[in-house]
Formats: C-alpha cells, structure tokens, sequence
C-alpha cells in the first residue's frame, strides 16, 4: 500500500494484512463447530451484538502490519499502548538519523489553558505561532549540528544522540489485530487526544475501514469502545 502522508514529514503504510470481517465470524462460530465463506445479515448483526456486548477474543485472530513515520514525541504515546502489539523502531544507537523535524503549521500551534486533567487548547495567534515556529526550527537544527559534530568527534552512536529532541522523526513497524488497534482507536482518535497522534490515528481508522468494514462500522457506531 502507497505511504500516506501525515503531519508535514510523516507517514503510515499498511505493508501486510491478514484480516477480514468473514474470521471474525468464523472465530466466534467455532464454539458451534460452523464456518461460512460468506457472510450474510445475521452475521454481519453477530459482529454487532460481539462488539456491543464487548466479547473481544474473535476480534484477534487476524494481522495488520503498519510501516510508520513519526516524530519521537508520538510514539511516546503510541508505544504505551502495548497488548496484542509487536514494535521494531529504528534505532538511533545502531545509525544514523535524518535532519527531519516536525515543525507544526502555523494554524497548528496552540496554547493551554486550564488545571490538569482539564486543559483547553485554542489556537495562538499569529505573532507568537510565528516566534515559536522559527524558534523551534533554529534550535532542531542546532541540535542536529551538535549531534553530527559529535558523530564525526568519534562520540558513540548511543551518546551523540543525547542532542536531539524529541520533535526529530523516527520510524517503526508496528503490528497489531483488530482488537488491539481498536484500543488504540479509542484513544487516539478522540477528542481529548493529542492532536498529532489523532492525526496519524485517523488515517489509521481509515485503513480499518476499508479493510473491515463491517466490524469497523459497529465499532464507530458504538462510540469507539474496543471490545
């Protein structure tokens, strides 16, 4: 599957999948020893009173592999989700990383407002978006400088990267099943997520989506709750 982009250097790339809404159905018919190749209305309403009732186990046994770019802050976050997960990231002690940073858009910088727990974000205005954007693009390149400048002192992989922070891009593979990446769905797709994460969480639910639709439209439909 083509790379999709996501936040201004990023993207997500399904490699691999093994998953349908017909082994959902197989999954859970197996206590009754039946298998369909097909499914019809009342399998797909099966699907429905599984996901409502929240009877996750036939939602495992498939696979989707994902090929993702992100900045390292994202997959902080992303990385805490870790049931039903497998993760390989490029390792920074092992290679060398690219000067990419993320630099959010100008209409994407925002300020918080608010005690912990109940913050609120609203967009910054133009001067102070423009400050920290040009701020923050001068000081990852500064960063990277001293990073490089270690490399070739002969400082170890492992050490020199002590300089970068935390907006430089990585990437992984990142497999999971279909229940799992509801879990993470329900999260990161949210409201009261980060905005960066929802973004890369939204072209995930996408590929859900078109992959299993069926099973995808009873999650939506019941908010987003992972069986």
């Amino acid at each position: 599957m083509k790379e999709i982009q996501v936040l201004d250097k990023g993207f997500v790339s399904l490699e691999a999948e093994k998953a349908d809404d017909v082994g959902v159905v197989n999954c859970a018919r197996v206590s009754f020893n039946t298998h369909v190749d097909f499914l019809n209305q009342g399998d797909e309403k099966l699907i429905g009173y599984l996901m409502k009732n929240r009877h996750g186990t036939p939602f495992e046994h498939n696979l989707f592999r994902f090929r993702v770019k992100a900045p390292i802050f994202v997959f902080r976050e992303w990385h805490r989700h870790r049931i039903g997960i497998s993760i390989n990231e490029w390792s920074a002690r092992y290679s060398e990383l690219k000067d990419d940073f993320y630099i959010p858009a100008i209409e994407n910088v925002r300020k918080q407002t608010g005690k912990p727990g109940h913050y609120k974000y609203e967009p910054a205005c133009l001067i102070l978006a423009q400050d920290f954007t040009e701020q923050l693009k001068a000081s990852s390149e500064k960063a990277f400088n001293n990073y490089k400048q270690a490399l070739e002192y002969g400082v170890a992989k492992e050490q020199a990267r002590f300089f970068l922070p935390v907006n430089i891009y990585s990437e992984m593979y990142w497999s999971c099943n279909a229940r799992s990446l509801m879990a993470f769905l329900s999260l990161r797709n949210a409201p009261t997520a980060q905005w960066e994460i929802q973004q890369y969480a939204k072209v995930l639910e996408q590929i859900f989506v078109e992959t299993m639709p069926i099973t995808a439209k009873y999650f939506i439909d019941n908010g987003r709750i992972a069986p």
